[in-house]
């Protein structure tokens, strides 16, 4: 039997967030946008028919960039970034608040033009997907092309594709002629493309990761294909030292994986300021209920229920404590989720004020044909108020 060599695509939408936001407001094209207002910073239209666009220098509290145009990113603004010292960067930016609904749209279409040319597709996110090409007959560049074409007639975005022969390899390389870009790469081009880059490049290499290996004297993949392994061993796990010691050689056995289920669904919110557990109970409830109700529309939608619930809450010394409860069945209502939610916060002592709030649900399965048992748990949020029906 002849094994083809593999061929692993990895597609990254360009700027996703932003470009959606672009194709609802053409007039911003060109110009530094960036995604991660609230809904008050809506666009507004005037007497003159014209819409008035929120600027970034406007923007008060404690968000999060979501993301932003390359434009926006020529000025030093990046996804992540606390949104005040974003308006440092760039007073005059555009702003925008995030319409996920509308991303998620998108991302269905895109996902299903890439579907009509070949099924191996692995979903990793809104954004991203590998594909396997290994058995199609075309040539990887026309492929590449044949591919983006397709998402772009579905969306009327660009996106830049990355085919190597593994999945590390290719996440490297979408990355690397972005927007709307093509990389090719055999093992061979490896000293070339791949080792002058800096180490955080390769995916599974945190910031944590990176200030060590720099510290150790290692910033490029270079230096750490170079690195010996027992030297990597003396300051990480030998497990990850193995993992560090072939990514660098961009080895990766991994599958595609064509089906795949999640493991959980989590929702989270970081309010615009630190939430006292008394005297802002109230709008600690009304982010509760928010959330819940957000989990039980994912749920539907995805077509899931779930037994584990769990909460997450981040004081405002950044201190991260979570919780969960497994039910005696599956739920997926956010009365239920919220209920669940209430009995794992009574396990925690809320003293300091809350930066942060997320709930998580997690054993999931399908709905059909699971028995339906009462489930009886109860309890109080420390901040909680009254139940909303």
């Amino acid at each position: 039997m002849i094994t083809l060599p593999r061929r692993i695509a990895h597609l990254d939408m360009d700027a996703f967030y932003a470009s959606v936001e672009l194709l609802r407001y053409p007039q911003l094209r060109g110009l530094p946008v960036v995604i991660g207002g609230r809904s008050d910073h809506k666009p507004v239209m005037q007497a003159d028919g014209s819409l008035r666009f929120s600027r970034l220098r406007d923007y008060v509290g404690r968000g999060v960039v979501t993301t932003s145009t390359y434009e926006a990113r020529a000025l030093g603004v990046f996804s992540a970034m606390g949104m005040m010292k974003a308006a440092q960067l760039a007073p005059d930016a555009i702003l925008l608040p995030a319409d996920f609904e509308a991303y998620r749209h998108y991302s269905h279409l895109f996902k299903a033009a890439v579907a009509s040319i070949t099924p191996q597709i692995e979903d990793t996110g809104i954004d991203e997907i590998y594909i396997d090409l290994s058995l199609l007959p075309e040539d990887s560049l026309t492929l590449a092309k044949r591919i983006k074409q397709a998402v772009f007639v579905a969306t009327g975005l660009t996106c830049s594709i990355g085919i190597t022969p593994n999945k590390l390899l290719s996440k490297i390389c979408s990355d690397l002629e972005k927007p709307d870009g093509i990389t090719l790469l055999e093992m061979a081009d490896i000293p070339r493309r791949i080792w002058p880059l800096p180490v955080r490049k390769i995916s599974g290499i945190g910031p944590k990761t990176e200030k060590k290996l720099i510290s150790l004297g290692i910033e490029t993949i270079a230096e750490l294909a170079q690195a010996k392994l027992g030297f990597l061993q003396t300051h990480f796990g030998r497990s990850y030292s193995i993992w560090l010691h072939e990514a660098s050689r961009g080895i990766d056995q991994r599958p595609v994986i064509t089906c795949s289920e999640p493991k959980s669904i989590s929702r989270e919110t970081t309010f615009e300021r630190n939430l006292h557990p008394c005297i802002d109970r109230a709008a600690l409830s009304e982010a509760l209920t928010h959330l819940c109700k957000k989990i039980a529309q994912d749920l539907q939608r995805k077509g899931y229920v779930g037994r584990t619930i769990g909460i997450k809450l981040r004081f405002e010394d950044f201190r991260t404590v979570t919780r969960d409860t497994t039910l005696a069945t599956y739920i997926a209502d956010d009365i239920s989720i919220r209920r669940a939610a209430r009995e794992c916060l009574r396990r925690v002592p809320i003293e300091k004020k809350l930066r942060l709030l997320g709930i998580r649900v997690s054993t999931l399965s399908s709905p059909h044909s699971l028995p339906q048992i009462s489930d009886s748990t109860q309890g109080e949020l420390p901040f909680e108020l009254h139940e909303q029906n």
